[in-house]
């Protein structure tokens, strides 16, 4: 009678190992402004790799701009991408960090390959995220549709787009695309550098990254809002600050998980 008690004995031992039981550190609303600090002082060890990334970040805004002259709706759909692609080209930006880390010299060429060796699991949490964003797109549309009679003509300005006499369209968009925005934000805050720096799977990091929003809001959320502030700053020359600030951004983002996650799982 003593056999039936024994797998009932292993449900514990499995329990200890779940993705809620991997530790978060205690963040502070100063830390924010430190992982910019880092993330300025990464970028001016490894500049030539940074300002290839933002490149990068830029040239994606003016193909947006390109696109907003021929077909406004498809822009605002589109532009949700910019939170699908960036993160993945970070993935160069965390290497380089990573590696600044150790003490050891960046590779360009590495950083282009970083994703090479976490492939299965990146795809995986890239098509999540390619899921949110295909639905923020077509609400998107569904928003515009609904708050124009017909396909108005803006002549490619966006402060047409932008007039006031819009002012229920701005709401919905606003609304709709912060519910997104936060949804992708959450899930991917810190997952990325996670997956690349460990040996997890894209749920359990996309769940960390959950975790630590809803347990510390006010950090996350201060984190967020800087984030936000600097990419519209960076967007309004021309998409020209992005060449500093989306590698910055990224930079920071790697010692954002760093501070986030507590260091005895990396091993997990």
């Amino acid at each position: 009678m003593s056999e039936p008690s024994d797998p009932v004995e292993e449900k514990p031992a499995d329990h200890s190992t779940s993705v809620f039981d991997i530790a978060l550190n205690e963040l502070r609303f100063s830390d924010p402004f430190r992982w910019l600090a880092l993330g300025w002082r990464d970028f001016r060890r490894a500049p030539g790799i940074g300002l290839f990334y933002g490149i990068c970040f830029t040239t994606m805004g003016w193909i947006l701009l390109k696109v907003f002259e021929y077909s406004p709706a498809w822009t605002l759909a589109l532009s949700a991408g910019f939170l699908l692609v960036g993160p993945f080209l970070c993935l160069g930006l965390y290497d380089v960090s990573s590696k600044l880390e150790r003490g050891l010299k960046p590779d360009f060429g590495d950083s282009l390959t970083a994703w090479d060796t976490k492939l299965g699991t990146l795809a995986i949490f890239g098509t999540v995220l390619l899921v949110l964003e295909m639905v923020w797109a077509r609400s998107s549309l569904v928003v515009f549709a609904l708050s124009f009679d017909g396909m108005p003509d803006f002549k490619g300005s966006l402060m047409k787009l932008v007039d006031p006499e819009n002012i229920e369209f701005i709401v919905a968009y606003t609304a709709v695309g912060s519910l997104f925005a936060g949804m992708i934000y959450a899930v991917s805050v810190v997952s990325m550098p996670m997956i690349l720096d460990r040996h997890t799977d894209a749920i359990s990091a996309g769940l960390t990254s959950v975790r630590l929003c809803l347990t510390q809001p006010g950090v996350m959320l201060l984190w967020g809002a800087l984030i936000t502030a600097l990419v519209v700053a960076a967007m309004l020359p021309g998409f020209l600050g992005l060449l500093v600030v989306g590698p910055v951004l990224g930079h920071a983002s790697w010692h954002a998980y760093r501070a986030a996650v507590a260091a005895d799982t990396a091993s997990v």
